[in-house]
């Protein structure tokens, strides 16, 4: 099929309060190909994404689509011209059908009323047309796997018949085998003709499935290439503006017989039935890596031990001594801190500055005798932690919204670093920010570990725990499968934990 020019992208520019997130952007895109577009957070891949489909209008520039230049003053009307974009975080009604959220606010009508046998229809022709063939039109969304939900928000973009589609970090939530089925799917649009803007922070994933791609730096376009004539390494080098080492560098523990547990669980369960039974020990100074597939129990655990889910049964003891742990508040006060999976929805208030998002756990410290906050205090601390973690932001008091997803992580970093934890729980940190931001959070890791801080670090990405862990704990139905110490641990042995056949070999160790 003969790739046309699609959308031709004129010197865009966009401003923030703060921010030029968008500088003279301009460059090209054609049907029929998997167009990905890469930069760190902060680069302005979202904000052109959110011009392209009607989100943001821009400041200066023009876009063309299909030969005309367009102003959408809504995502409806990009949609109507063939313009569909799928954002990062999902945004289904989880009460209706899969087929209600298909044609949500166009549904189809037989007289006054909803007709629904084509409505299932035709969403069933849209599941068919991609290949997926375990998704019912009559499901409810919330039965439905984040992967599924992913897919049918795919289904959901097709169904405009839609000729360019935008996809903003597609994969951040799916194992390893749904991010092969939805790259097959991409492929099938692509030889569709669907011209496919591909944002990711996975270079592996682009480099497999992309066409062309396109570097955006500090709101500026810096090169577009095809990809044969790009690799991991220069995509790095070109994102950040210089020769950039990715690897994280760590001493591992080699010395735990002579090491103390700080904490010890033992024969831990939850009333919700998703932690079974679990037994593992925490060392000072240890980065504990926690894996597994989606849905092993892996956020419940943690979240369990620091007191947001009731246990049903087990122990929880602190530098030996047996606690009790009612509530979060327990835990903090026991010297433990949780930086959540889902930093919009639960570590974030999104309406609130960067500086009363860092302190709003210190802030009993920065009290005076008379309990009047000192303010002095409030914007000396934020001052050093937004220059310790390298917090890019224009002031603290810009809303924590506006800044990037990977200056968002490490302000909720700043907020627990400035508590003085014993114990640092991290579920998924790395989650959607880009290859610099990533090398500082581990920076961070390393950093606490060297000064006695003990780091459970829950990853999907089996590459960082293999990477960054002293030892590395596989869950699978809510059972804890095995540790593996970091030299004996390797991708093929963690994901043989995870499957239904694994051995009684691997739960023998889990207590190590």
């Amino acid at each position: 099929m003969s790739k046309d020019l699609i959308c031709k992208i004129n010197g865009i520019s966009k401003i923030f309060p703060g921010v030029r997130a968008l500088d003279n952007v301009s460059f090209d895109i054609y049907s029929g190909e998997v167009h990905a577009v890469v930069g760190e957070n902060g680069a302005g891949k979202s904000t052109l994404m959110n011009i392209l489909s009607g989100v943001y209008p821009a400041e200066e520039g023009t876009v063309e689509f299909e030969g005309k230049e367009v102003h959408f003053r809504e995502p409806k009307e990009a949609q109507e011209a063939g313009i569909a974009m799928i954002h990062q975080e999902l945004s289904l009604a989880q009460h209706m059908t899969a087929a209600e959220n298909v044609y949500i606010g166009r549904m189809p009508k037989k007289g006054m009323l909803i007709d629904r046998a084509k409505m299932y229809k035709d969403t069933q022709d849209f599941l068919n047309e991609l290949g997926i063939d375990y998704i019912s039109p009559r499901a409810l969304v919330k039965n439905l796997s984040v992967s599924e939900q992913q897919l049918l928000e795919i289904v959901k973009a097709m169904s405009f018949r839609s000729k360019m589609l935008i996809m903003d970090e597609p994969t951040a939530s799916l194992t390893e085998g749904e991010i092969k089925f939805l790259l097959k799917i991409v492929d099938n649009l692509r030889k569709n003709g669907v011209a496919i803007l591909y944002i990711s922070h996975k270079l592996e994933e682009i480099m497999e499935i992309a066409d062309k791609i396109t570097v955006l730096r500090d709101g500026k376009h810096i090169e577009t290439r095809e990809k044969k004539d790009m690799d991991e390494q220069t995509m790095i080098n070109l994102m950040v503006g210089r020769e950039f080492d990715q690897s994280a560098h760590r001493e591992f523990l080699n010395d735990y017989d002579t090491r103390k547990p700080i904490l010890e669980v033992e024969n831990l369960s939850d009333a919700r039935g998703r932690v079974k039974n679990v037994s593992f020990k925490l060392y000072e100074g240890e980065v504990l890596g926690l894996t597994g597939l989606v849905g092993a129990g892996r956020s419940e655990l943690l979240e369990t031990i620091f007191g947001a889910h009731m246990k049903t049964g087990g122990t929880i003891k602190l530098s030996g001594e047996e606690i009790r742990i009612r509530n979060t508040e327990d835990a903090i006060n026991h010297g433990m801190a949780l930086i959540p999976e889902g930093r919009k929805i639960q570590g974030l208030f999104l309406k609130m500055s960067v500086e009363d998002n860092m302190t709003m756990v210190y802030l009993k410290r920065l009290k005076s005798a008379l309990g009047l906050l000192n303010k002095n205090k409030v914007k000396g601390i934020s001052d050093e932690y937004v220059d310790k973690l390298n917090i890019k932001t224009p002031s603290l008091q810009q809303c924590v919204n506006n800044l990037s997803g990977g200056n968002q992580q490490k302000t909720i970093v700043a907020r627990w670093l400035m508590n003085g934890p014993k114990i640092l729980f991290m579920d998924e940190p790395t989650h959607g920010i880009d290859i610099g931001a990533k090398s500082e959070i581990y920076r961070i890791i390393d950093d606490l570990a060297k000064e006695g801080v003990s780091v459970i670090l829950l990853s999907s990405e089996l590459p960082e725990v293999l990477s960054i862990c002293d030892r590395i704990m596989v869950m699978h139905h809510g059972e804890l499968r095995g540790i593996l110490m970091h030299d004996e641990a390797d991708q093929v042995k963690i994901m043989s934990y995870t499957l239904d056949s694994a051995g009684s070999d691997a739960r023998a160790s889990q207590t190590a």
